[in-house]
């Protein structure tokens, strides 16, 4: 049975009309009474109808933003940059971290979408797009970021690596690397999926050994990235691809502390997610793929506006490019 704003307002001891005022910020009511109503909102799982005429009553000149984790720097530096153009234009964002947990983003759908912004950037870390659809309202207008589903129903701002991943695989095996691994993020994600996609597919055409074990899965965070790194060093891997900047770094000072020479005992490429101007050091000897952090940021931050203006405008998929920069590596004596 559909949830009503009714149920709402006697779970939250209060009136419908209260309800109302504090989805859609039509009159003053106080912090603690806003707590009652959007905890019963959460508790309920109530969903405005975007179509309602409440729900339309004025902008709140508000942005949220749900992305999976707030700590990593690749996150940071896109939330940044769309905060940087919203701000131009004269609109606030919101920020809802999930830390890669399905039910926290459940939670914060709900609550945004219940009239506290006027529009959703999403980084989802959902597989289940028919889950993900049924939390946003009819209308509301949502742009994905980094990472999309199969189903193209909403506007997206992406990253396609799969050129830089393939291209990466092969620079390896003529290096002369015979098993090549490759660190990749969550199973669930579209991001990953590419980039494996993409492995396996440069593996099969360059010969080299199409082993499973050779793949690594993490949770995009940085604790996982030693764990995978030892996977694969055991696996006798003499190449290592890693998807993720945030694992990168780290597993590049644990390389170190292995006493472990990049370009001598292992050849690495890493993703860079953020500018690394203080990380040079550590990225010489390393081959990169630059995501094009702050245009993402940028991008999404224009898309979303554009929905706001026009939330029934055709669905618009825009697919950034990565960089791909090659490390040198010295010639071995006697070549």
């Amino acid at each position: 049975m559909k949830v009503t704003i009714s149920d709402v307002a006697r779970l939250a001891g209060v009136s419908t009309a209260t309800v109302s005022h504090t989805i859609n910020g039509t009159r003053y009511v106080s912090g603690e009474t806003k707590d009652r109503v959007y905890r019963a909102i959460a508790e309920l799982g109530y969903t405005p109808d975007a179509s309602a005429r409440s729900f339309r009553t004025g902008k709140k000149k508000t942005i949220g933003f749900i992305v999976p984790d707030i700590s990593n720097k690749f996150f940071g530096t896109i939330i940044e940059s769309a905060e940087n153009y919203l701000s131009t234009k004269g609109y606030h964002l919101i920020i809802a971290n999930t830390k890669e947990n399905v039910e926290r983003e459940e939670t914060n759908l709900r609550l945004l979408t219940a009239g506290l912004v006027d529009g959703l950037l999403v980084a989802s870390t959902m597989d289940d797009f028919r889950h993900f659809d049924s939390l946003i309202p009819a209308g509301f207008p949502v742009v994905l970021v980094d990472r999309n589903f199969e189903t193209k129903k909403f506007p997206s701002v992406s990253v396609s690596n799969f050129q830089p991943i393939y291209r990466s695989v092969c620079r390896l095996s003529a290096k002369g690397c015979k098993r090549v691994g490759l660190i990749a993020g969550l199973p669930r994600l579209s991001t990953t999926k590419e980039r494996v996609s993409a492995y396996r597919e440069a593996v099969a055409d360059c010969g080299l050994d199409c082993d499973e074990a050779l793949i690594s899965y993490g949770d995009s965070m940085e604790s996982s990235a030693p764990a995978c790194l030892d996977q694969l060093l055991s696996q006798n891997c003499d190449g290592i691809i890693v998807c993720q900047g945030l694992m990168a770094s780290v597993i590049i000072a644990y390389l170190r502390q292995k006493d472990l020479m990049l370009s001598q005992n292992l050849m690495l490429v890493s993703f860079v997610d953020y500018n690394v101007q203080s990380y040079n050091l550590y990225y010489q000897q390393v081959d990169q793929i630059v995501q094009p952090v702050e245009e993402i940021g940028l991008a999404a931050g224009e898309e979303i506006l554009r929905r706001v203006e026009a939330p029934d405008s055709p669905v618009f998929e825009r697919v950034l490019t990565s960089t791909y920069k090659p490390y040198e590596w010295p010639k071995a004596a006697g070549n």
